[in-house]
């Protein structure tokens, strides 16, 4: 079990994923986390998949607000 989940949409913006990934990586070292990026249909993402990285690959663009509310069930 991990102390903190991180969800980050992602639509386009494959590259700034990143950089907050790698921030996360080096300003977290108190607590355990998870990284789930969640790709809106916009570009393939699995090369950010790593153990601390999950990644998910929508197939239609449900909009920013559907997608947190499903993350969250998912995770509840």
């Amino acid at each position: 079990m991990v102390d903190v989940s991180v969800v980050i949409v992602n639509y386009k913006t494959k590259g700034l994923v990143k950089e907050c990934i790698k921030s996360i990586k080096n300003h977290t070292k108190t607590v355990s986390y998870e990284i789930i990026v969640v790709d809106n249909a916009s570009e393939d993402i699995s090369e950010l998949q790593s153990d601390t990285v999950q990644t998910v690959q929508l197939k239609e663009n449900v909009g920013f607000g559907i997608l947190y509310q499903r993350r969250l069930v998912y995770h509840l």
